[in-house]
């Protein structure tokens, strides 16, 4: 049985649709995500079930450039009782918010930096930038976790890897971005066996598995706030205070995440810092520091030294 949920979304004044275009279309094979310059095609398990979401984005006045819309439906297989299928209209909410990068407004942090001498001119450049998410908050970790200290191309196989062995097909015939369950039922030899490294497979395993069976709750609530899951991901053997700020900021959009122990922030603000005069190299400490001074948007923060670094503006870190 498929269901069919459909609604359509008004995007802001100023969105950045290539923005978005491009941090899902990163995998060259296209497992799980098929981009267009006008849609946006993504397959993912979802409460359970295997959801192909499709996004049109269109002008509904041809010819004008604002008020573009995303024209969304969501494909759901086998799903065939009342709850399941609530659930997955909740889940399906959650995750097109994700994927068009609609969770943060950019505007307080461009409000707060407007005549800051480091992010003053980033946000002129950049005007409307916005963080980009994974569709869920289990696929926002994994990736987190699989792209622990490795470049980004060996980071996308290993994704397309993980993807594929887990082994969700959506009836559309691609792949989905699996969920805990469907991940924690992989043999570690599958995955070494498949260039992942021995801490690697292990980590993420033990991540599936704590989340699949209840132990790990990834669920923001009153009672689970953002600063209890991320303790409680720390307590997590293989998962550091990197994995989690970049989890947090990708799968919940948490304003304030602090990325000073990601590489390329700290080389966009040593570019930052040339630029203003200064030569010394920053640490991690100082770009903690340093950060600490844009709380609580340090995610934004994070979002424009990226966007800093990349030739098209596209805050894709």
């Amino acid at each position: 049985m498929m269901e069919t949920l459909a609604s359509a979304i008004a995007l802001p004044a100023g969105y950045r649709l290539e923005d978005v275009l491009a941090f899902h279309r990163r995998d060259p094979e296209h497992v799980a995500e098929q981009v267009t310059a006008t849609r946006l095609r993504k397959a993912v398990v979802l409460a359970g079930a295997p959801v192909l979401l499709d996004i049109a984005f269109e002008h509904p006045v041809a010819g004008t450039a604002d008020g573009l819309v995303a024209r969304c439906s969501a494909v759901t297989d086998g799903v065939t009782d009342g709850v399941a299928s609530a659930a997955v209209a909740t889940a399906v909410q959650d995750a097109l918010l994700n994927v068009l990068g609609l969770r943060i407004d950019p505007q307080p942090f461009t409000d707060l930096v407007a005549g800051d001498a480091w992010f003053g001119p980033l946000t002129r450049r950049q005007p409307g930038l916005r963080i980009v998410q994974s569709a869920t908050v289990f696929e926002a970790l994994t990736w987190a976790i699989i792209g622990q200290q490795i470049n980004l191309a060996f980071a996308i196989a290993l994704r397309r890897t993980l993807i594929q062995l887990a082994d969700r097909r959506h009836s559309s015939g691609l792949w989905c971005y699996p969920d805990a369950a469907s991940v924690a039922r992989l043999d570690l030899d599958a995955l070494l066996s498949r260039k992942f490294s021995r801490a690697k497979a292990e980590t993420v395993l033990r991540f599936a598995r704590l989340v699949d069976n209840g132990e790990l709750d990834l669920i923001r609530s009153e009672r689970n706030p953002i600063e209890a899951i991320s303790d409680a991901l720390l307590a997590v053997k293989g998962i550091g205070p990197w994995t989690v700020n970049y989890g947090l900021l990708r799968g919940y959009g948490h304003a304030d995440c602090s990325l000073h122990g990601d590489v390329a922030i700290r080389s966009a603000l040593q570019a930052l810092q040339a630029l203003l005069g200064e030569d010394s190299k920053p640490d991690m400490r100082r770009t903690e520091q340093f950060l600490q001074r844009y709380a609580p948007h340090r995610t934004m923060a994070a979002a424009h030294l990226w966007a800093s670094l990349s030739p098209k503006g596209a805050g894709n870190g």
